[in-house]
């Protein structure tokens, strides 16, 4: 087997902190905030995941890339990470279906990567300190010049990214002549998500982000759907007016991740960042109403106040994640509507909660 030598490279912490490692070959730096998934399969998937644009990815499985990438699996047309962080990088890969290299897949969008780290150490570290932003550096950029460029990215809290990986025009999906018509309001939509709905014989039209309610309505749908996304909810004025609207006039919603927060805060609910945010496909949620638990595939750093829900008229919490107790689902009383902070649809991820998906066609079919 071949030597190869490999370029050192570090990544940067906002709080100055360094871990060293190495590159895979492709030479430069990027940014975002630094945040890990537990998941032990499916990282094709968690780097395509609208949800992850503007962080870099820490993978805690130590081995990334051993069984290359597929074409097919994938939730979006790109790589929607800023950069993944990994101990062992496998440059050799073995599956039959597979249709490349992880390496190959990276070197095409120009996706930077530092391997050879201690991610159980970088992984303790965020734990104790929180999340924050961090670069990773490949191409030898002076440590103070990097420090200055850091200083200058924007926090987390308080960033619209739902208008970077949403659509830009509307598009269908599905079966025209299937039995139910969806509007979906793209936040950062899974391609996962469409295919739920699809084989629950849904045919969706898929809006932009700053669509109005008016546009989403003109389709005619028989429900409306509100999809995860990345940043803050806070600023998406437009989609939390869209909530309201659609709630004034009593359509079935249902709503995930992002889509959960936006209903919330239609609602009054405020929502906050998280200290580090739940990403992996191994998270226990206790649904409240039929007291099983569930594990779950979750990607979020912003969460519902749950104390407000609890205090709220119309609102009840319907799931509660079992490790810190917060919000996970929550419906409404006196409106067809409900949403969950988590992914039923997976990708990658169990299939515990894809009954969530059932259950918005049940409320259609209550109307």
């Amino acid at each position: 087997m071949k030597y190869t030598t490999r370029k050192s490279a570090i990544l940067l912490l906002s709080d100055g902190t360094i871990f060293h490692g190495k590159s895979i070959g492709i030479s430069g730096k990027t940014f975002g905030e630094v945040c890990f998934n537990t998941g032990m399969t499916g990282y094709q998937e968690i780097f395509t995941d609208p949800s992850y644009f503007g962080q870099l990815m820490v993978a805690t499985n130590a081995h990334i890339g051993n069984y290359g990438v597929n074409d097919k699996e994938v939730e979006s047309n790109s790589i929607k990470i800023a950069g993944l962080i990994c101990k062992n990088f496998s440059f050799n890969y073995s599956r039959t279906d597979s249709s490349g290299s992880l390496e190959d897949y990276f070197a095409k969008q120009n996706l930077i990567c530092i391997s050879d780290v201690d991610t159980r150490a970088l992984v303790s570290y965020i734990r104790d300190n929180g999340a924050m932003n961090a670069v990773i550096c490949t191409d030898d950029t002076p440590l103070e010049e990097l420090k200055k460029l850091l200083a200058e990215v924007p926090d987390m809290k308080g960033l619209e990214l739902a208008s970077k990986v949403s659509t830009l025009e509307p598009y269908f999906y599905g079966d025209e002549n299937a039995k139910y018509k969806i509007s979906a309001l793209d936040l950062g939509i899974k391609e996962n998500i469409l295919r739920n709905l699809a084989k629950r014989d849904c045919y969706i039209k898929v809006f932009p982000y700053n669509a109005s309610y008016s546009e989403l309505a003109s389709f005619n749908p028989d429900g409306f759907f509100l999809s995860n996304g990345p940043g803050d909810p806070d600023p998406l004025d437009g989609a939390i007016q869209v909530a309201k609207e659609i709630l004034e006039n009593n359509k079935p919603l249902f709503g995930i991740c992002l889509g959960h927060q936006v209903i919330a805060l239609a609602n009054g609910v405020s929502t906050y960042k998280m200290f580090n945010g739940h990403r992996g496909i191994n998270h226990p949620v206790k649904n409240i109403i039929t007291g099983k638990g569930e594990i779950t595939s979750q990607n979020h750093g912003f969460a519902v106040n749950k104390e407000e829900l609890e205090n709220h008229p119309d609102l009840e919490i319907t799931h509660l994640h079992l490790n810190d107790e917060t919000v996970a689902g929550m419906r409404m009383k006196n409106k067809n509507c409900f949403s969950v902070q988590y992914h039923p649809e997976a990708s990658p991820g169990p299939h515990d909660s894809s009954y969530l998906f059932d259950q918005f066609i049940e409320n259609i079919k209550s109307v």
